[in-house]
């Protein structure tokens, strides 16, 4: 059951929010938003998968 949510929450992820990968972001030069951003994406990617 816990997967599955984070499975779903990857997609919402996906659909909503930026990829700084595909823009190429350079993460020494992110703003704490971005940063957030990315440990939030990074979190629940590795969940999703475990």
């Amino acid at each position: 059951m816990k997967k599955q949510a984070f499975k779903i929450l990857a997609k919402i992820n996906k659909a909503i929010l930026p990829s700084y990968t595909k823009q190429k972001l350079d993460l020494s030069k992110a703003t704490k938003l971005q940063m957030a951003i990315f440990g939030w994406k990074l979190y629940i990617t590795k969940n999703a998968l475990d």
